[in-house]
C-alpha cells in the first residue's frame, strides 16, 4: 500500500491524536504524548491556528509519521521562519523516505508562506536525525536551554 501525505486541518483531531501515538512510541516517551492528551476542542483550535502546521504520512487510514511545526514572525525584518518542533516515523515505516517527503512538503508550504528558512534541533546522539537534516541544510551547533516558568 503506498503512502499519502496531507496537512491537517481543524477537522482532523482524530488524526492528530493518532500522530501523538506515533510520536510517543518513536521518541520512547509515551507518557508525554499519551498521559494528558488535550481535549478535542483544544486540538481543533490548535489545528485552526495559522501558525501551527501539522503534516502526516498516511498508510491507509493510519498516521505512520508526521511533523509538527510553527511559523514564527520575525521582528528584525519583515519575514518569517518555520521551526520543526517534532518529526517522527513509526519504526516499521522508517527508511522509506517518509521523513524526507514530509520535510519537502514543509518546504513547499514555507515557500507559499514566504518563509526564508526552516530550522530544527536534533539531539547529538540521534545520528539518523542529524544525517537527515544535514542532507537538507547547513549544520549549526547552538546550545539549547530550558528556562522554567515560575
Amino acid at each position: 500500500m503506498p503512502y499519502s501525505y496531507r496537512q491537517l486541518s481543524s477537522s482532523d483531531v482524530a488524526l492528530l491524536k493518532n500522530l501523538l501515538q506515533v510520536f510517543g512510541q518513536a521518541f520512547h516517551d509515551v507518557p508525554t504524548y499519551q498521559e494528558a492528551i488535550p481535549s478535542d476542542a483544544y486540538l481543533q483550535a490548535l489545528l485552526a491556528k495559522p501558525h501551527f502546521i501539522a503534516l502526516v504520512a498516511m498508510h491507509g487510514d493510519q498516521a505512520v509519521g508526521g511533523l509538527a511545526a510553527y511559523e514564527l514572525d520575525k521582528f528584525e525584518r519583515e519575514r518569517r521562519e518555520i521551526y520543526i518542533y517534532d518529526l517522527a516515523v513509526a519504526a516499521e515505516h522508517r527508511r522509506k523516505g517518509l521523513a524526507t517527503h514530509l520535510i519537502k512538503e514543509l518546504q513547499r508550504i514555507a515557500k507559499t508562506r514566504q518563509a526564508y528558512v526552516i530550522f530544527v534541533q536534533a539531539d547529538p546522539e540521534d545520528e539518523p536525525a542529524i544525517h537527515l537534516y544535514a542532507s537538507f541544510g547547513k549544520r549549526e551547533s547552538p546550545f539549547h536551554f530550558d528556562i522554567p516558568v515560575e
